[in-house]
Parts: C-alpha cells; sequence; structure tokens
C-alpha cells in the first residue's frame, strides 16, 4: 500500500558534472580513450592469461578474474557517464538507477575480497613455497573466487534493497555522474539513523576486515622476505607483492576516503572527483602496474602474439 507513495519519483538527474558545463565535451574527448584503452589492455591481459600455459598459474587466475572485474566495473559506470557528458538531460530511470548501484557494489566488494585473496596467495607463495601448489590448488582458487563474489552479492542485495525501499518524494537531483550511496541517500525523503547505521557498518565490514586480513598477510610476508640471506632472493620476493601493494593502496584509500567518514563532511565535489579516479584512472593503471611491466608476462604476450601471427601447420 505504501509502495507507490515511496516510489513518487520514478528518474533521478545527475548533476555531477554540471558546474564544468563548458568543459564537458573535452571531459568525453578524455575519457573516451582511457577508457577504450583500459578495455584494450584488459582484453589483452586476459586473453594472454588463458592462451597461454605458463601463465595457468594461481597468481595470474586471480589476474584474470581481476581484469574482467574491472572491465565489467567499468561498463556499469562510464558508458552511461559519456553519453551524458553530450546529453542535454542527464538521466536514469528508478530502476535503472537500483540496477546500477546493485551492479556497482557486487563488483566493487567482491574487488575488495579479491585482493585479500590475492594477498593470501602471495602469503602462501612465499612463506610456504615447497606446498604452494597443494595449498593453492585449482579448487581452492575458485573456492576463493566463489567466496568474494558471494560476499559482494550479499552485501550489494543487503544495501540496495535498504536504500531503494525508503521514500523518494521530492528532490530528483543527484550531485554525482552515477548511483552511488551517498548522493542517492541525500535525496531520500527520510531515513533512519538505524538504516545509516547499518550501511555504514557493512562498509566497515567490506573494507575493514579484507584490508586487516592483507595486513596479517604482508606481516608475515614481510617476516619471511627478512630471513631471506641473499639481497637478490629478497628484492626478487618482495617484487612479486610490490604490484598488489600499490592496487590495494589506491583501492583501499579511495573507498575509505568515500565510504568511512560521517556524513557531516559530505562533499559533491570531492566525491565526483575521487570517485573519477577509480572508475576511470584506477583500472586504467591496475593492468600497467600488474601486468605490462611484468617481464614473464610481456614474455608470455610475446609468445601469443608469434602464434597468432605465424599459426604452426
Amino acid at each position: 500500500m505504501e509502495r507507490s507513495n515511496e516510489t513518487l519519483v520514478r528518474e533521478f538527474v545527475f548533476l555531477g558534472f554540471s558546474s564544468l558545463a563548458g568543459l564537458q565535451r573535452l571531459l568525453f574527448i578524455t575519457f573516451l580513450p582511457l577508457y577504450l584503452f583500459t578495455l584494450g589492455t584488459n582484453a589483452i591481459i586476459i586473453s594472454t592469461i588463458v592462451l597461454d600455459r605458463a601463465l595457468h598459474t594461481p597468481m595470474y587466475f586471480f589476474l584474470a578474474v581481476l581484469s574482467c572485474s574491472e572491465t565489467c566495473y567499468t561498463f556499469v559506470i562510464v558508458p552511461k557517464m559519456l553519453v551524458d557528458l553530450l546529453a542535454q538531460k542527464k538521466t536514469i530511470s528508478f530502476l535503472g538507477c537500483a540496477i546500477q548501484m546493485f551492479t556497482f557494489l557486487f563488483l566493487g566488494c567482491s574487488h575488495s575480497f579479491l585482493l585479500a585473496a590475492m594477498g593470501y596467495d602471495r602469503y602462501v607463495a612465499i612463506c610456504n613455497p615447497l606446498r604452494y601448489t597443494e595449498l593453492m590448488g585449482h579448487r581452492v582458487c575458485v573456492g576463493l573466487v566463489g567466496a568474494a563474489c558471494a560476499c559482494g552479492f550479499t552485501i550489494a542485495q543487503i544495501i540496495t534493497s535498504m536504500i531503494f525501499h525508503l521514500p523518494f518524494h521530492s528532490s530528483n537531483q543527484l550531485h554525482h555522474y552515477f548511483c552511488d550511496i551517498a548522493p542517492v541517500l541525500k535525496v531520500a525523503s527520510h531515513h533512519s539513523r538505524l538504516s545509516q547505521l547499518v550501511i555504514f557498518m557493512i562498509g566497515v565490514l567490506v573494507l575493514v576486515i579484507p584490508l586487516l586480513l592483507i595486513l596479517i598477510s604482508y606481516i608475515r610476508i614481510i617476516s619471511a622476505i627478512l630471513k631471506i640471506p641473499s639481497s637478490t632472493g629478497r628484492y626478487k620476493a618482495f617484487s612479486t607483492c610490490a604490484s598488489h601493494l600499490i592496487v590495494v593502496t589506491v583501492h583501499y584509500g579511495c573507498a575509505s576516503f568515500i565510504y568511512l567518514r560521517p556524513k557531516s563532511s559530505y562533499s559533491s565535489s570531492q566525491d565526483t572527483l575521487i570517485s573519477v579516479s577509480y572508475t576511470i584512472l584506477t583500472p586504467l593503471f591496475n593492468p600497467m602496474i600488474y601486468s605490462l611491466r611484468n617481464k614473464e608476462f610481456k614474455s608470455a604476450l610475446r609468445r601469443v602474439m608469434g602464434q597468432t601471427s605465424y599459426p604452426i601447420n
């Protein structure tokens, strides 16, 4: 009976780049090549890992899943953003907004847990190298990815259901360029402190717990590396973790800034800027950080390109 009153708002209007009205075409020209480059590099990474048997290891399995996740993650947000940069009216339906938020949260939360799984993989590789194949078998890797996706799906479903069952009666203007949690909550006609607290606690669960697991893994990894007698061995061991550490720092740094702070410090302009970094720039740099500077991956890429260009009869 109350559902009809709760859905008086049939669509939302994005105002994320409204303050840059004169620069929106320039932003489109800037963001489109970056997005296409991101899609291309992730496609190269996934194809190379699938086609080259030398990369059929747990580390590259997780990397392929991460690249696939980031491709889907950007696809949920960036194409709509690019279209809106050229459109006069930047709208999204009520249902479309809910679907976008659910998919974005599902992929983002899964991403957090996947980074924790990759930290565990590095811990086993360095601290238990003789049992690495046994401890990180195919079933274990698939199980970790499945658990990350299940956690992401459950959390996204809870948060999206809580937010879109709130009444939306008055304003439908979102000071953002996609349906994120804070801007949608801000235009809800009424939301209790309990709903805010639950969403905040879920954010803590998604960000803090995986980060603590990663920190525990790296405390043990650093302890093991320091016991390696040769400096060359220490450097080689640490270099296998450096890329993961960089991505973890960027991902959790941006996400914590947006989702783990008091509502009173909410700033739409700051959130838009930070969101651009993790929806466009981070997926752009991650392939280069993880793969395109990796000697083993570059060798595999050359082999795959050679087989494709000169097929063996």
